[in-house]
């Protein structure tokens, strides 16, 4: 059993996002339809079972895993599963993306139980937007949220904000704004064409990295650093702010030919890239070899030479992936 996992075209995978559940406490416009169906829970991986598959990819090399949704924050026992992560050896990253929502209840304990990092979804600070956009929530809970999560003793907490035009893109500067009087960082994000959305026309609400960059650089030179978090954030930083900027770009700074990630569905598919549909059925080999890792370890390596080069995402409104980012976990 090979102890790295190299895919067809020599890239190291050293990071895994793990969806712990397609359920979420919010229905944002970008990320799923309104009227949802979710999965019967006998389709989501047990917590058991997500244990298992951390522990294989890390065994095999895996350094950063972060745990995502849905909303992973609604998924009972998501502390159990960090305290048997987090100690795992060789895994120097564990982080959880969320929508913030839980975290006045959840923040503490999920420190304690070893989480290292924290990502907010945050896309206005306007409530009555904030309600628009996500159709549920309060944002007045999210910002209580993330200052549990910094009292909790969270550090490098982020925001991230997918910028939609003509629905949050005048709000820009104000978001950097925030992310610096309140001591994070921010990374803005283009939306993903996943998912079939009845809310708005994604070719005509498409916000490059660019618009956005140019919008800050109009009060804030940005400053670019070689930073990393294993992830596909170009990071800037500013001469008087310790808060980074990053852009997330998967369609005007394709970042493939770097990709060090792999994705693991709530049901247990391992996608091998984010804009391909190429899967492979681990809950099937977890429950037809229950405790069995090297069997586990065997299909993630069978996987690999289904890591295509790159993805083909279009910013005119085509849908190419059916699936919901619930379902995929970003």
């Amino acid at each position: 059993m090979p102890s790295e996992l190299i895919d067809g075209f020599g890239r190291q995978v050293r990071y895994v996002r793990i969806s712990v559940t397609d359920r979420c406490d919010f229905r944002c416009v970008y990320c799923m339809s309104e009227e949802m169906t979710f999965l019967p829970r006998a389709q989501i991986l047990t917590l058991e079972e997500l244990g298992m598959v951390a522990r294989a990819f890390v065994e095999m090399g895996v350094e950063k895993i972060r745990l995502t949704g849905g909303e992973p924050l609604v998924r009972r026992g998501i502390d159990q599963l960090i305290e048997q992560t987090s100690v795992l050896p060789g895994l120097r990253d564990l982080a959880m993306t969320t929508n913030g929502a839980g975290l006045v209840k959840h923040a503490r304990r999920l420190r304690e139980a070893g989480l290292n990092r924290l990502n907010i979804s945050l896309d206005t600070l306007d409530p009555q937007r904030f309600r628009q956009l996500t159709r549920t929530g309060d944002l007045e809970r999210v910002l209580d949220g993330l200052r549990a999560a910094r009292e909790a003793g969270f550090e490098r907490i982020k925001l991230n904000a997918v910028i939609l035009k003509g629905r949050n893109d005048d709000e820009v500067l104000d978001l950097v704004e925030f992310a610096r009087s309140e001591g994070v960082d921010l990374s803005f994000i283009e939306e993903m064409p996943l998912g079939d959305v009845s809310d708005h026309s994604r070719a005509e609400t498409f916000c490059s990295s660019d618009e956005v960059k140019a919008i800050i650089e109009c009060r804030h030179a940005l400053i670019p650093t070689t930073e990393s978090t294993l992830g596909p954030s170009r990071y800037f930083r500013m001469t008087d702010s310790d808060s980074r900027i990053g852009f997330i770009s998967p369609h005007s700074h394709n970042f493939c030919a770097s990709c060090n990630r792999v994705r693991v569905t709530a049901e247990g598919r391992l996608l091998l890239c984010l804009g391909n549909e190429h899967s492979v059925d681990l809950r099937a080999v977890l429950r037809q070899h229950p405790g069995d890792l090297d069997a586990l370890k065997q299909a993630i390596v069978a996987a690999l030479p289904l890591k295509p080069e790159r993805h083909h995402f279009t910013t005119d409104g085509d849908v190419q992936i059916v699936r919901f980012m619930n379902m995929t976990g970003g």
